[in-house]
């Protein structure tokens, strides 16, 4: 595969599979502890990331989930976030400016902290009350983010009796590395197509539905904007016949990402819609990528990670092709702001 490094990745994912267990008994601990709530706070892409577990509990439990951006909470507070609060917060480098900035108030508080990092000697990863490692990239670090995130969500759903098969669903998603290594494997041959597809135009229309729209909306914004500076239009499904569809004409690119969840009809509407007044429409659907021994059940769990293995794929791709590493940057982490 283009620049890839199979044994890092496999070696990233497992250690993020690993970590189920230890989620799994701080998620115990904190609820016999009287944990009323819990807070996804994250900063920029790894927030995005973060969606997809909440999602799942805002939509199968009665426990209340929230999910938030620190630079606002930092300024405003949060009637909701109080002392009986577990707050989950990611960050890859350990130093996001304003999840850090939070830590501070989260202190005051009184909530409980858990980090999710990839660097234990970090502001992130020393003041947590229970810090998770897994060292990651940028090219790795969202399966990492998105399995983590998704063990802390079923360990509450376990606790709460409100799943069942929690042990079979975490078994098939702790075998998930080498799986997701055999579908890159496979993508490989049409990664350079779907790249071509994104190198061919300077604006992009981006839309999904249900727990893969966070990926369309990562993907638009850290990869194409951040990474390769093209400029996109990441827009939800639903909201898609609320004024975007004027902008669908000939020759305008629409990247429709499809899962496996309930809320797979939304991005139907689109791709039945947009062949008839485009001829630019690409779809990227999970359906499609094999994966054996996994449940139906887990796969409309693990849509957004099946997207993000195989996009990586494409940007490795698209950065050769556009003689523009995904490394590149004008102003993010060079310039005050």
């Amino acid at each position: 595969m283009l620049n890839f490094d199979e044994q890092r990745f496999l070696r990233i994912q497992t250690g993020a599979v690993a970590l189920q267990k230890r989620l799994e008994t701080v998620i115990n601990t904190c609820l016999a502890e009287g944990a009323d709530s819990i807070f996804f706070l994250g900063t920029g892409g790894a927030a995005i990331l973060m969606q997809p577990a909440a999602q799942l509990l805002q939509r199968r439990s009665r426990f209340p989930a929230f999910i938030d951006m620190p630079a606002e909470i930092v300024l405003t507070g949060c009637a909701n976030l109080t002392e009986k609060s577990i707050v989950v917060m990611p960050s890859l480098s350990g130093t996001t400016k304003e999840s850090v900035a939070l830590l501070a108030k989260l202190k005051e508080i009184g909530a409980t902290v858990i980090t999710l990092v990839g660097h234990a000697e970090t502001p992130l990863g020393k003041g947590g009350d229970h810090v998770f490692v897994n060292f990651a990239e940028d090219d790795t670090s969202c399966e990492s983010f998105y399995l983590q995130s998704l063990f802390i969500a079923l360990a509450i759903l376990k606790a709460r009796g409100e799943i069942e098969g929690y042990e079979r669903i975490v078994a098939e998603l702790v075998s998930l590395p080498p799986l997701l290594l055999e579908v890159k494997r496979a993508y490989e041959p049409k990664a350079e197509g779907f790249a071509k597809i994104l190198a061919g135009s300077d604006y992009h229309i981006v839309t999904g539905a249900g727990n893969v729209w966070p990926e369309a909306f990562y993907y638009g914004m850290c990869i194409l904007e951040e990474m390769q500076w093209i400029r996109t239009r990441p827009v939800h499904a639903s909201d898609f016949f609320h004024g975007t569809l004027e902008l669908v004409e000939k020759d305008v690119s629409v990247i429709l990402f499809k899962g496996e969840d309930a809320l797979r009809p939304l991005a139907d509407r689109i791709e039945n819609f947009a062949p008839s007044y485009t001829d630019r429409l690409t779809v990227l659907d999970t359906a499609d990528f094999e994966l054996p021994g996994i449940s139906a059940e887990t796969r409309t769990l693990i849509s957004p990670v099946l997207l993000a293995t195989v996009l990586e794929r494409i940007s490795a791709h698209l950065e050769v092709l556009r003689d523009h590493p995904l490394t590149t940057r004008r102003y993010y982490k060079k310039v005050a702001y």
